[in-house]
């Protein structure tokens, strides 16, 4: 592994996404994959927008209590959000909603933010990180074209960066790629060296 400071953990990535697995493993961070802990997404009244992703993040290690308070533990979770007009999009329903959602999305800017925790029984590290991204206007052919041939339901936006879409519409980001994509990894691994 390619933080020393690391070796005395077994490290759980708690999530079902496949893009985060892939970046950490990426990263040269060896973890298990810890799934099947639902949690209710829900966020207290009132919540500045940019404290959501963070928050969620957070209540996600909260579930993972039983793994987390051996010492030998540490567990990291995430959670990722997209923001237009002071709104969260989440997951799109059906295809219905997925089109409304890049429609929203064609031709402006909206934010990316993810929450991140890892969390052993005597540290914790949190923090978001924010990317601005820049779409071009979209035609109705291309939005449904996305959207049959790569069925994003399991994305917030309802778009993957990383796909058709990212390439062909994205004119430019603020920020970190691969936190569009669902974990901010420079990051994640500037924090995880301090742990």
């Amino acid at each position: 592994m390619i933080l020393q400071n690391l070796e005395k953990y077994c490290i759980t990535l708690a999530s079902g996404s496949p893009r985060r697995h892939d970046l950490l493993k990426k990263a040269g961070i060896n973890f298990t994959i810890g799934k099947g802990k639902d949690v209710p997404e829900e966020v207290p009244p009132g919540m500045h927008i940019d404290e959501v992703a963070l928050y969620l993040a957070r209540l996600k290690a909260d579930a993972w209590k039983d793994i987390w308070q051996h010492p030998d533990q540490l567990v990291i979770t995430a959670d990722t959000i997209v923001a237009i007009d002071n709104k969260v999009i989440g997951k799109p329903e059906n295809r219905k909603h997925a089109i409304q959602m890049l429609e929203t999305l064609s031709g402006r800017s909206h934010r990316v933010i993810t929450g991140v925790a890892a969390r052993s029984a005597d540290k914790e590290i949190a923090f978001s990180d924010i990317t601005t991204v820049h779409f071009k206007p979209l035609s109705a052919e291309q939005i449904q074209y996305y959207i049959d041939r790569y069925e994003p339901f399991d994305k917030a936006g309802s778009y993957g960066i990383q796909e058709w879409i990212g390439i062909v519409g994205i004119e430019r980001i603020d920020g970190s790629y691969f936190n569009v994509m669902g974990l901010p990894v420079s990051r994640l691994m500037d924090e995880l060296e301090k742990f």
